[in-house]
């Protein structure tokens, strides 16, 4: 017979088994469960004076407004001139010449694959991470949003897209069809995001992408400013395109309009005093308008090319109705919103922003002074709490002169003389060499299935044209020559067989050319066969003329598998029979690995 002792053993042996088996069915605890939630919602060329809050009376912003209210708005905010390098120094925390940013298309736009990105922190902290709408900071993986520490992603990578209604978009790498005006569309997909995750601690980006042009609004905001008689102009009236400022300004309803759906789903969920919300925007205002009289607009370095909203919110952390005087920017949202919600920042590499938690939630008396440096096309100017000295070494009283009118860069040479020494350093420690891009274009990573290689990417030979000067939202047409192709400096990630889709426009007239798809020695041949010759589109959405180009509906077709051998190389598509006058009018490959 067993002894007592083992009997007894066996029995709690037993038990112990049957409980880990029973917790073993209970739901997973959430690693970060005490972290709070946080929605990140950037804007896409709305100045500082496109709200309500600012003492614009052209139109009403209520929803964003409240975010002031109810938490922390800076009175001098700082982020960059144009639209990506702002994106990549909110996601690393580093100035955006550090990342390898330095143009907004083309690859210039991509951030260097050893930055880690605010989507990395918040990730390995337990957090489910979700982007939603226009990335711009690289397109193939890696660079993708998948590959920058979002677990979901949805919407474009490029710098601009060219219709706002139902467009083609993607969601984690496969092309998809948009439902809907595109903010609204975002706003929905981020809020199914939020609903899904709504027990666990998530991070939210919406990076919406208006009121960037094409001037595309639904019918009910624009009927309210279509024929609005505006009280508040520009400090250069005569420069103001009017029916671009009302659709600018109907945009920006539209964008109040979706953060109140957000606010009131977080509300409904019950999560609204456990969730930071964050709104700012990425440059200043894309055109002539009122802009609190500030000097500079999109693409410059002055004050009110530069100058941004930041609004933050959290309920019993950060003091309803804080204005924060001290100057702060973009570089620190990352380490700001880690310290916040406790957690290390990921990256290793030193960042350039500081964390204002001490500011935000009012323990802070007194605070250094700092300098923040505006760059973009060589063009540098540094900011301190009090003064501004351009690009150009004019020095100007910005709480006196917040215009820029008047240079006191002769009444104060020494404070010129440190400032103009700080720039000089910036651009010899920071600038230098920063736009010597060799980095190829990736295709095939192992960890991911698939790449789309557009026409915004590519380098046109012999004939061919880009459909516009702006390549983000463009396609290639007047491909009249067997000599002619389009190439790519390209990187194969991992060995093995492609299946190639390419989206092309063909009248029936020159149906049935032969082109090639090379890479070193692998080749890929395919015939259009089928027809399609869609007319020039987007106009029928504008509200006033665009500078970037129309789109097509462009038809996808199987070219075939190529078989890909890793390594570096050139991407060239050629045709090699041309039975018409022209080959086709070329939007992108779709390159998807095919499974082993």
């Amino acid at each position: 017979m067993p002894k007592p002792t083992a009997i007894f053993l066996r029995a709690v042996g037993s038990f112990l088994a049957l409980c880990a088996g029973l917790l073993a069915l209970l739901p997973a605890a959430p690693v970060a469960a005490d972290k709070p939630n946080v929605v990140v919602i950037l804007t896409d060329d709305q100045g500082w004076g496109d709200l309500s809050l600012n003492g614009n009376t052209n139109l009403s912003t209520p929803n964003i407004d409240t975010l002031a209210r109810d938490g922390a708005s800076f009175d001098r905010f700082f982020v960059c001139p144009v639209c990506s390098p702002t994106r990549a120094e909110f996601l690393t925390g580093r100035y955006h010449p550090r990342s390898g940013v330095y143009s907004t298309s083309a690859g210039g736009e991509r951030m260097n694959l050893d930055e880690m990105t605010i989507a990395d922190t918040f990730k390995a902290a337990g957090y489910v991470t979700g982007a939603f709408g226009k990335w711009h900071n690289g397109m193939q993986y890696p660079y993708h949003p998948n590959g920058r520490g979002f677990d979901e992603y949805y919407g474009f990578c490029s710098g601009h897209w060219g219709d706002y209604f139902s467009p083609p978009l993607e969601h984690n790498g496969k092309i998809v069809q948009g439902d809907g005006f595109i903010i609204d569309d975002l706003t929905n997909k981020a809020i199914t995001f939020i609903e899904e995750n709504k027990d666990r601690p998530f991070f939210a980006y919406l990076p919406f992408n208006t009121p960037h042009s094409p001037m595309q609004v639904p019918d009910p905001f624009w009927d309210k400013f279509q024929d609005k008689e505006l009280a508040m102009h520009n400090r250069e009236p005569k420069r103001e395109d009017i029916g671009h400022v009302r659709c600018a300004l109907a945009m920006c309803e539209n964008i109040d309009w979706n953060v109140g759906r957000i606010l009131e789903k977080l509300d409904a969920l019950e999560i609204a005093d456990d969730t930071m919300v964050i709104y700012f925007c990425d440059n200043g205002p894309n055109g002539f308008r009122w802009n609190g009289g500030m000097k500079g607009r999109k693409g410059s370095t002055d004050e009110g090319g530069v100058r941004s909203p930041l609004l933050i919110r959290w309920p019993e952390h950060i003091p309803a109705g804080r204005k924060v005087t001290q100057i702060g920017a973009a570089i620190d949202l990352l380490p700001t919103l880690a310290d916040l919600a406790g957690i290390e920042v990921a990256s290793k590499k030193p960042l350039d922003g500081i964390s204002l938690k001490s500011i935000l939630v009012g323990r802070v008396t007194r605070w250094p002074d700092r300098m923040i440096f505006s760059h973009w096309n060589k063009r540098v100017s540094v900011r301190t709490q009090q003064y501004r000295l351009d690009h150009v070494g004019k020095l100007f009283d910005m709480q006196a002169d917040p215009g820029q009118d008047n240079d006191l860069s002769k009444q104060q040479p020494d404070l010129t003389k440190r400032l103009t020494a700080a720039v000089a350093k910036y651009k010899r420690e920071i600038l230098a060499g920063y736009d010597n891009d060799t980095r190829p274009f990736l295709v095939g990573h192992p960890d991911y299935q698939d790449t789309q290689i557009p026409a915004r990417d590519g380098t046109a030979h012999g004939n061919i044209q880009r459909s516009n000067r702006f390549p983000n939202c463009s396609f290639f047409t007047n491909w009249t020559s067997l000599d002619d192709k389009i190439t790519w400096d390209a990187e194969v990630g991992a060995t093995g067989d492609y299946e190639v889709e390419l989206h092309y426009a063909c009248p029936a007239a020159d149906v049935g050319s032969m082109v090639e798809l090379t890479f070193n020695d692998c080749k890929l041949r395919g015939r259009i066969t089928a027809a399609h010759d869609p007319p020039l589109r987007g106009d029928e959405h504008d509200r006033v003329k665009r500078q970037e180009s129309y789109v097509k509906d462009f038809k996808a077709m199987s070219l075939g598998t190529i078989h890909l051998e890793q390594g570096k190389g050139t991407l060239s598509l050629q045709a090699t029979e041309m039975p018409g006058l022209q080959v086709m009018e070329f939007r992108l490959l779709m390159l998807t690995r095919v499974d082993d």
